[in-house]
């Protein structure tokens, strides 16, 4: 049975007393809910004893101003109701808090900087849904884990305090924040004591991604032959077999720090360097040459070493495709969106920060150099990818996640490849082409949340 959804008004404290709710009698029937009895009251790390009225011909809740102020909540919020018989408890929900890096409070209007739009909508889509949605900061978190200081949205921003949420997503945009002991301890606290989900709980490193998917036989296919880059002999052992080898940062993102080694002569190497400008290409006469100049590098960043493939491209610019895959309202991973990417002129990733243009599967692969027996059932290959890599990452790696930014690649024998997998896929990047008003990716977010928090 699915959960209903309800208003909740508030009512002046004189009138109703903050230990009794007054419910329509239709709903209490239905749920089998017992009148002037004792019940737990919880709405995400919030419990309450209360007493309930039936009121006939009335379909929402309605409770004591102080009790509403206590909860964090307002007149008039729709939300869903969940009765468990077992633990007679009456659960208002769910409550989502989605944490994030920074907030601006002097930015009354725009506090979240170029992710404000996403919480808006998030906020929206939240309502529609029944579900309550705050944000917050590792800084908004205090000792008593049980509240944080979160901000919502009801005619403009506001903060206030709320109980810890039944659901998080993790949107952290830095591994430092993600690593503060504050946030470690409130996430494995609030699991522990209030049973809530964590999602997408880590960031994914690339040399972690592609150990892990190597343990899966059918997997292999889309696996690009990759290892930790540790010394010389490694970097000759890879560049004796393949034309052109990538080293990428193991924790990098958005094509930062990306260099491609291509053989110009038997002897000769060209390293080409990803910079914001466009690419910077520097020679070599000879491998140890080469190595010698990136080992300085490696004393501070940490490189995968991969096998350099033949992608389709676009008047000469590579092309790759982002797939965003997320879980449904049945836990399932589905794709939301695949969207092409081709590289900017005098690039060779991808991004869009780096000049990098959007368009669909569909054109990209029309105006590509793909061969034409390999286009007919390209799009149908990329999202099988997807979905098989997403479920590899749920296999293999020890952590909880619900949406994934997958990025893949064709080669001009139409085979597909994995480039890279985001477990924080931007917000502002991989916006479908047609904008609704509130877009697919958003919506099935919260209903996953209610799936796992069984609402």
């Amino acid at each position: 049975m699915s959960t209903p959804k309800i208003d909740v008004q508030v009512i002046s404290s004189g009138i109703l007393s903050d230990d009794v709710l007054m419910l329509g009698e239709s709903l209490m029937k239905q749920w089998k809910i017992p009148a002037q009895q004792h019940l737990a009251l919880q709405f995400g790390s919030f419990r309450h004893s209360v007493t309930i009225v039936p009121v006939p011909r009335y379909d929402g809740l309605r409770i004591s101003q102080t009790l509403a102020r206590r909860m964090g909540l307002f007149s008039g919020t729709p939300l869903r109701v969940l009765y468990q018989a077992t633990t007679r408890t009456l659960a208002l929900g769910p409550l989502i808090g989605v944490l994030i890096s920074r907030d601006n409070p002097e930015q009354s209007d725009k506090p979240f900087g170029d992710i404000t739009m996403f919480c808006r909508e998030l906020t929206d889509a939240c309502r529609s849904q029944g579900a309550y949605v705050y944000f917050f900061t590792p800084n908004a978190i205090g000792s008593n884990l049980s509240s944080v200081e979160g901000w919502i949205y009801t005619k403009g921003w506001h903060r206030m305090m709320l109980p810890a949420p039944d659901v998080v997503n993790n949107r952290l945009t830095s591994r430092k924040l993600e690593n503060r002991p504050i946030v470690q301890q409130f996430m494995r606290e609030i699991k522990h004591r209030f049973g809530a989900h964590v999602f997408n709980e880590k960031f994914l490193d690339k040399s972690e991604v592609f150990e892990a998917l190597k343990k899966d036989a059918s997997l292999q296919k889309y696996l690009p032959e990759s290892h930790s880059l540790q010394n010389y002999t490694m970097l000759k052992s890879m560049c004796s077999r393949y034309g052109s080898v990538f080293l990428k940062p193991v924790r990098g993102s958005l094509g930062k720090g990306i260099i491609r080694l291509s053989r110009i002569g038997p002897e000769n190497w060209q390293a080409s360097y990803a910079t914001v400008n466009g690419t910077k290409k520097q020679s070599f006469n000879s491998l140890v040459k080469l190595f010698s100049t990136i080992s300085g590098k490696m004393k501070t960043v940490r490189y995968l070493i991969q096998q350099g493939l033949n992608l389709i491209e676009i008047g000469g610019r590579p092309v790759d495709y982002r797939a965003l895959t997320q879980k449904n309202s049945s836990g399932k991973w589905a794709i939301t969106s695949i969207v092409s990417r081709t590289a900017g002129t005098h690039h060779f990733v991808s991004n869009l920060a780096r000049g990098g243009t959007l368009s669909t599967v569909k054109d990209s692969v029309a105006k590509s150099n793909l061969p034409i027996q390999f286009r007919g059932d390209a799009s149908s290959r990329l999202s099988r990818a997807a979905l098989d890599i997403a479920r590899g990452i749920d296999t293999y790696i020890p952590a909880h996640f619900g949406e994934l930014g997958i990025d893949l690649a064709l080669d001009t024998s139409g085979r597909v490849w994995l480039i890279e997998v985001n477990s924080k896929p931007s917000k502002n990047d991989n916006t479908p082409l047609k904008e609704g008003k509130i877009r697919p990716s958003v919506r099935m977010m919260i209903q996953y949340a209610r799936y796992i928090s069984g609402f």
